[in-house]
């Protein structure tokens, strides 16, 4: 499993597998850990642990953990397994979609900027609005505003995409989209009041993030550049080793195909790691391809 696991990190165009892989793993150590601490007394231990990830809705206490703004959104309730369930089902679905066509970087980006806008959002009514401002939930946890950010910004790119769904049969993305967004409306009064909430702030990114992007602005480019920040940390960057025969000819006595120099590879490959594969022109693919043969 240890060794599944790390591959998973190592493939590209994995981001919403590697997404999934997190808030899985985060919700195994808490349940451990909770029942681990409840059964030798420690339950207070475990309630300080699970407020590192709760992001509490007012500005005083959330100032004292600003963390939270990202921890929350891998993290879930854990009296049972349908909230992490249903969110990584959307996310497997619609992020998988969405890395066919932008890419793996971009998936996380959205995710994080989904987690972001949640957090905003949440924060925003608990302190603004008076209705919200006079109820003191004790917190939130849960993937559902970054998994909104990611289905409505898919819905946006890809309105007419279908998905077969068992006893409904074909729908057009746009409308689950829109069947999630409604849900929350619906949910901004009432037991999950700040939750619906902050899912509403993930979809309003979501459909900004994938607009700005259509107009050439990359909102998400300094999570990227973070990303990339740690990779160069954690390890070397690969590169393709090229070599060139001496003669003009291929053993074959064919021509030998152009050659390609190591910018030009790393180019590539940066491109690869930005858009995916399919990113790439025919051109820059025969190049890759040719430089791989060497």
């Amino acid at each position: 499993m240890f060794e599944e696991f790390k591959n998973a990190f190592q493939r590209h165009n994995n981001g919403h597998v590697q997404l999934i892989l997190i808030n899985v793993a985060v919700f195994v150590m808490m349940t451990v850990l909770r029942l681990v601490l409840t059964w030798t007394g420690g339950h207070d231990a475990f309630a300080l642990i699970h407020d590192q990830f709760s992001i509490p809705p007012l500005i005083g206490d959330f100032v004292q953990r600003p963390w939270t703004m990202i921890t929350y959104a891998f993290a879930h309730d854990l009296t049972g397994i349908l909230h992490i369930f249903f969110n990584m089902l959307a996310l497997y679905w619609f992020g998988r979609l969405f890395v066919e066509y932008l890419g793996s970087d971009k998936v996380i980006a959205v995710y994080v900027l989904g987690a972001l806008a949640g957090a905003v959002a949440y924060l925003g009514v608990y302190n603004l609005v008076p209705y919200y401002a006079e109820r003191f939930p004790v917190g939130m946890v849960g993937a559902s505003a970054a998994v909104y950010a990611v289905v409505v910004a898919v819905a946006t790119l890809l309105p007419d995409y279908t998905f077969f769904l068992l006893f409904l049969g074909p729908v057009r993305i746009k409308y689950i989209a829109a069947v999630y967004i409604v849900i929350s409306l619906v949910g901004a009064i009432g037991a999950n009041e700040g939750g619906n909430v902050a899912h509403l702030g993930g979809a309003l990114i979501g459909f900004v993030y994938i607009k700005q992007l259509q107009a050439g602005n990359n909102w998400g480019r300094w999570i990227t550049s973070i990303l990339d920040w740690f990779r160069r940390l954690s390890s070397a960057r690969r590169h393709v080793k090229v070599t060139y025969r001496k003669s003009g000819e291929s053993r074959k006595g064919s021509p030998r195909p152009p050659s390609i120099s190591q910018d030009e590879i790393d180019t590539i490959l940066d491109k690869i790691s930005d858009g995916g594969y399919e990113s790439l022109t025919k051109e820059e693919k025969e190049k890759l391809f040719n430089a791989s043969k060497k």
